[in-house]
């Protein structure tokens, strides 16, 4: 007989799921059965292959540490490779017995979700150890909690060795109505392939980083329109119109190859960013000592005077532009 234990907590040493486990393979070794464990922090980059290893297996043990909510990310994508990859047939009435242990609330919960994860698969449920644990010490060394330990792994023994019936549930009827439970049909090639990407540390680095790439792009463009659209809003919300005062600015943001233009007649305001060729004032500046006028920071004029800012035009138009647009630093 051989059964395989899916440990998917972190691996810490005060983890009261691996003196579960050690102890439950103390008892099967003793009755000769061959006891493999799959530590899936260890195996986190081939876990996708991992399903294939059920196929050895007479009965599993589904373990898990609930450190604060649910049964781990390592677990979920376990059984997510099993639902996607393992072979059904295998897997129809194959025992598993869970073993959850939390240090915090939810371990009912997490192994709610494990037997109902398991009879979906099509397999069947064992009793397990399901405890909550305060003092891992304690619980550890506890000679009554050690025989209930005991008596669960021979249960589990028995139950495999007799084929023990169990009654059935719907979670059966329900997944052969689930089209989607048909693993997915791959090729030698194609699973050789998935175990090596996956179990690649270069090839999922690579991922990563193009992946940070992509994201710094998307947040840079995201950033920019941001701005954009906050020099409008400034812009509109700063305004003082003159009475029969009609002019336009056009100011190249020489960082971003962008041209910020505003039209003014009289109470009408008109921001855009394009292209003015008849523009009374021609203005060239940084993104930076742009954002600083809008702030309050520094004047237009002022800008221009010290050379943060270049124009040429209508000279009388851009002293004007300060009373137009009367921005304070906050």
């Amino acid at each position: 007989m051989k059964i395989n234990i899916y440990y998917g907590g972190r691996g810490l040493i005060e983890d009261p799921t691996l003196a579960v486990c050690d102890k439950i393979t103390t008892v099967l070794e003793e009755l000769r059965v061959d006891v493999k464990r799959f530590n899936l922090y260890e195996e986190r980059n081939g876990i996708p292959s991992l399903s294939k290893t059920i196929k050895e297996a007479d009965g599993i043990i589904l373990a898990t540490t609930v450190e604060w909510f649910g049964i781990g990310g390592y677990m979920s994508q376990f059984l997510d490779s099993c639902w996607l990859y393992a072979d059904k047939e295998k897997l129809n009435g194959l025992y598993m017995m869970p073993v959850v242990t939390a240090t915090t609330y939810g371990e009912k919960e997490a192994e709610y979700n494990l037997k109902r994860a398991w009879e979906l698969l099509g397999g069947k449920i064992c009793d397990g150890v399901c405890a909550y644990v305060s003092d891992h010490l304690e619980f550890e060394l506890n000679s009554g909690y050690g025989k209930q330990i005991e008596k669960i792994a021979e249960n589990l023994y028995r139950s495999i060795n007799q084929k023990i019936v169990r009654f059935p549930s719907s979670e059966a009827a329900l997944r052969t109505g689930l089209t989607s439970g048909v693993a997915i049909p791959l090729t030698p090639q194609e699973s050789e392939q998935l175990s090596e990407y996956v179990s690649d540390e270069k090839y999922v680095k690579k991922q990563k980083e193009d992946i940070e790439e992509l994201s710094g792009l998307f947040r840079e463009m995201l950033g920019k329109e941001a701005d954009d659209a906050e020099y409008i809003r400034a812009f509109r919300t700063h305004f003082h119109p003159m009475n029969d005062f009609t002019a336009s600015y056009a100011v190249e943001i020489s960082d971003t190859g962008k041209t910020f233009i505003v039209e003014v007649k009289g109470e009408e305001l008109r921001c855009y960013y394009g292209e003015k060729a008849d523009a009374d004032v021609f203005a060239k500046t940084k993104s930076s000592t742009l954002s600083s006028i809008v702030a309050g920071r520094i004047t237009f004029q002022r800008a221009f005077m010290t050379g943060e800012l270049t124009a040429k035009g209508n000279f009388k138009t851009l002293r004007t532009f300060d009373t137009l647009f009367q921005f304070h630093s906050i």
